[in-house]
């Protein structure tokens, strides 16, 4: 019999609207109740890509959802976004997840208070790095292909749609749907965007770029752009000369502005900005024209 004592990890059911994704996939469980002294006990979610079936099968123990504050003390909370808002209950467990306080995002204070009220502690997947530095848990390529997606779709429907709103974003069943969409879309207009990808060699900058090239849009028409363009400091009128511009990096110090609001207000070429880093209440943010974050259901900001 193992003296090794029994890791409990406890996924939690995700709360973000139209949130999928989730921290541990069902062959991961298996591998580890397989291979490994684990206890791993799995939250009813309808919302999760997986069913609730795949986890049971595998030999997880299923609860309801949103049931983690009652788990027993040594019990591993694991989940991917934040947890549900206006919550200040102090946080007893250890839990890992994307918790979006390390940069001093709006609410930091709020959410590490509750770990030090309850004693809890949390390992945040955003840090967590391997020997060389490099972030482990990262889902920065199909950020970048969906930011780029979405910015191309937009740019689509002021050319074809001016005046009207948006649509809200609805999921697709696969990319190769999504692709022939805007493909169909592009040809109806009959030119091609250029595309500006901020943080171009990073993994979120190439799921962008991988997007615009997958969608059509010419080579040439793709302006790549990283740390050696950026060094002379913004704000940058090449941004302002793009239809599209995407920002897809990595912010971890103040830096001068990509883009400021005197420049949006004067005369340019650029239509649409896809802020996929997302940095809105991050004091260091380099977009410094709005505050407030989109939702699925009005993704347009008017600045």
């Amino acid at each position: 019999m193992s003296s090794t004592p029994i890791t409990h990890l406890w996924l939690r059911e995700e709360t973000k609207p139209m949130e999928h994704r989730a921290a541990l996939s069902p062959d991961v469980c298996k591998t580890l109740l397989e291979n490994g002294n684990f206890k791993i006990t799995v939250e009813r979610d309808q919302e999760r890509i997986f069913a609730d079936s795949e986890y049971a099968d595998v030999g997880c123990t299923m609860v309801a959802g949103d049931s983690w504050r009652q788990a027993p003390a040594d019990a591993i909370i694991t989940g991917l976004k934040e947890l549900p808002e206006n919550d200040q209950t102090p946080l007893p467990h250890t839990h890992i997840m994307f918790a979006h306080c390390y940069k001093r995002q709006g609410g930091w204070k709020d959410v590490l208070s509750r770990f030090v009220e309850g004693k809890g502690l949390l390992y945040d997947l955003e840090f967590l790095q391997d020997d060389s530095g490099r972030r482990v848990a990262a889902f920065g390529f199909y950020a970048g292909f969906t930011g780029s997606a979405v910015g191309i779709d937009t740019w689509c429907h002021q050319q074809l749609h001016a005046g009207e709103k948006y649509p809200a974003i609805k999921p697709y069943p696969n990319e190769d749907v999504l692709i022939a969409e805007i493909k169909d879309k592009l040809a109806k207009i009959g030119k091609m965007p250029k595309v500006m990808v901020m943080g171009a060699l990073g993994r979120c900058g190439s799921g962008a770029v991988s997007f615009a090239r997958k969608a059509g849009i010419p080579e040439e028409n793709i302006i790549k752009w990283d740390m050696a363009e950026t060094a002379k400091g913004g704000p940058f009128q090449e941004i302002m000369d793009a239809d599209i511009f995407v920002n897809c990096i990595y912010l971890s110090s103040k830096i001068p502005p990509f883009v400021t609001q005197e420049q949006i207000d004067s005369d340019r070429q650029l239509s649409v900005i896809v802020d996929v880093s997302c940095d809105t209440t991050n004091p260091f943010n380099p977009i410094p024209i709005y505050n407030v974050n989109t939702t699925f259901d009005n993704a347009l900001l008017d600045i």
